[in-house]
């Protein structure tokens, strides 16, 4: 099927996948599998903060039943959040998304609630875009996301690539960007089902019978802008990877967890990454009841690691999700 406009999305395509293969490779070195420790009693992080599970503050048992964004205020945050973090708006006047394959669900879902769009396999690549590019739906996007962006980069993609063509010169957008620090909205919830990745970590340490465990919760991005509003919500730290010269916010500490449990609790999470979530956020009651203590904790801590990032696709329901767990 042809696309409207002058110019194919996939050079742009292109360049928005390889992002989201860095980023994929940058969250599995970080996620960290079982670590030794040869020496000291507590371990410290690069950024200087001693985790201590011993000061674990209680989460409710109980799992709110999980929502998508009921109106257009909240969908309209959630969508900004995923656009920020992996969207792109072309010079052919088109918004591309990128969705892992597991997360395709997400994409149909979209264009169902957006009303317009194509959902596109890649050929040869683990990934789907979701493309709108009639004039119609791309003002159906961007009525809900005014105000809503984050990111310069891709508030100037919409203004240039977009507002300034003839195409859209008749529409007389007065088109903002964000620049609150309020992020009691969904903008989180849809810029971490882009970015944010999950993590549990079990530090064995020679000098110590029972090992450590670690919970994080983690966003990479070539810029620390962001991630200093996440960690002044939050809480947590933000380092620094010469290597790939990006930085990267993790919660360190169950206090900053605490936090990120009360916000996914109440904004929910439409990818699979939910899944990831509520796997963490048991580990987290676990630490909290001292299971982690005992060889049996221990031993479902393990098994939830293992799970943490599988996303199996006959899963439609939280409670299927905690049976395994």
């Amino acid at each position: 099927m042809p696309y409207a406009g002058t110019a194919s999305p996939y050079s742009d395509k292109y360049s928005i996948l390889n992002d989201i293969v860095k980023k994929l490779k940058q969250r599995s070195k970080s996620a960290g599998n079982i670590l030794t420790i040869t020496n000291g009693t507590s371990e410290t992080l690069r950024d200087g903060v001693v985790v201590n599970s011993e000061n674990v503050r209680r989460v409710s048992d109980h799992v709110p039943k999980h929502l998508k964004p009921l109106n257009n205020e909240q969908l309209g945050y959630y969508l900004a959040g995923l656009i920020d973090g992996d969207g792109h708006f072309s010079k052919a006047q088109q918004l591309v998304i990128v969705f892992s394959s597991p997360d395709a669900f997400l994409a149909y879902y979209l264009k169902e609630k957006l009303g317009y769009g194509n959902v596109k396999k890649v050929k040869d690549k683990n990934a789907y875009l979701l493309i709108i590019a009639n004039k119609e739906g791309m003002l159906q996007v961007i009525n809900l996301i005014n105000g809503k962006l984050r990111t310069k980069h891709r508030f100037d993609q919409v203004v240039n690539n977009v507002l300034n063509h003839n195409k859209y010169t008749d529409q007389n957008i007065h088109f903002t960007l964000d620049s609150s620090k309020n992020l009691d909205n969904h903008w989180l919830a849809g810029f971490s089902d882009a970015d944010a990745s999950f993590q549990i970590k079990i530090i064995e340490r020679i000098t110590r019978n029972k090992p450590e465990i670690r919970l994080n919760y983690q966003i990479d991005q070539k810029s620390d802008l962001l991630l200093n509003m996440i960690k002044e919500y939050l809480g947590g730290n933000i380092g620094y990877r010469k290597s790939q010269d990006t930085y990267y916010y993790g919660s360190t500490n169950f206090g900053s967890a605490k936090k990120v449990i009360e916000y996914f609790d109440h904004y929910h999470l439409q990818s699979r990454k939910h899944i990831s979530y509520l796997r963490w956020r048991k580990v987290y009651r676990l630490i909290q009841d001292k299971e982690h203590l005992t060889e049996k904790g221990l031993s479902k801590i393990i098994k939830i690691k293992s799970l943490l990032n599988r996303h199996e696709e006959n899963i439609t329901t939280q409670d299927k999700v905690l049976t395994k767990i």
